[in-house]
């Protein structure tokens, strides 16, 4: 769905909300019936690019069922969108980065740059649906990975997607990040020096920050990555003087 052209994801899931909405009448209690049909569509909706897609792919039907008059169920029923909405992007969630999936060879060439051992621990802080996950492990195959994700329903998808990985729910920012060789985040440029100042005190020297497409401010690089001119992946090395004063190697 993320490779369809705009708004032909949006319509599908619209569609296939009303579809099991209809198919679920005199089946079940009408609030059932809602409960399920806007389940599909906020689980579609994290396929979504960006957040005003995934909103409008969430509250299309609900929306549309309103408007059309046809659902009879209690006022407090209308509810249940937005529940379903804060249960899969939680309120100190959005403070974080949008669900954006890593691309699917955006981290090539990265073991070239930065040799582990075999058993590494490697950390995707804010896993998601386990994009990222899928690409550390293709260039550190012999990694131990992990993940932690806030999101109820995307870590559970993220562990259905990401058998061979830990994934655990968890807030990345009070994750201890210390025993790992590597986290590797996709964030947000706001809040790269934030994620720096915790990798510096909780990692070991030696250890490394990677980050997808945002650079830390005032910082200088271990190295800096743009396989086949995607996002750079910008690479520090912990140790035990700030993150700017390491020397960048090009690549």
């Amino acid at each position: 769905m993320p490779r369809l052209p705009w708004p032909l994801p949006a319509l599908l899931a619209w569609a296939a909300a009303w579809l099991v909405y209809l198919g679920l009448q005199g089946r079940v209690v009408p609030v059932a019936a809602l409960v399920v049909a806007c389940a599909v569509g906020t689980a579609a909706s994290v396929l979504g690019q960006g957040w005003w897609r995934r909103g409008l792919i969430a509250t299309g039907f609900p929306l549309s069922l309103a408007l059309s008059g046809a659902a009879s169920v209690p006022a407090w029923a209308w509810l249940v969108p937005l529940a379903l909405l804060l249960l899969v992007y939680p309120l100190n969630a959005w403070r974080d980065a949008p669900l954006f999936p890593t691309p699917h060879d955006a981290l090539r060439g990265l073991s070239a740059a930065v040799a582990l051992p075999t058993g590494a621990r490697v950390l995707d802080a804010g896993c998601g649906l386990g994009d990222g996950l899928l690409a550390l492990r293709r260039v550190y195959p012999a990694a131990r990975l992990e993940g932690v994700e806030w999101s109820v329903p995307l870590r559970l998808l993220c562990a259905l997607r990401c058998p061979w990985a830990t994934v655990r729910r968890g807030d990345l920012w009070h994750d201890d990040w210390s025993g790992y060789a590597m986290v590797y985040l996709f964030q947000r440029p706001e809040s790269m020096a934030r994620a720096a100042a915790k990798a510096q005190a909780e990692m070991a020297a030696g250890t490394w920050l990677v980050s997808l497409a945002f650079e830390v401010p005032g910082a200088t690089p271990h190295a800096r990555l743009q396989p086949d001119g995607g996002h750079a992946v910008w690479v520090y090395r912990m140790g035990g003087q700030p993150v700017a004063s390491r020397p960048a190697a090009a690549l």
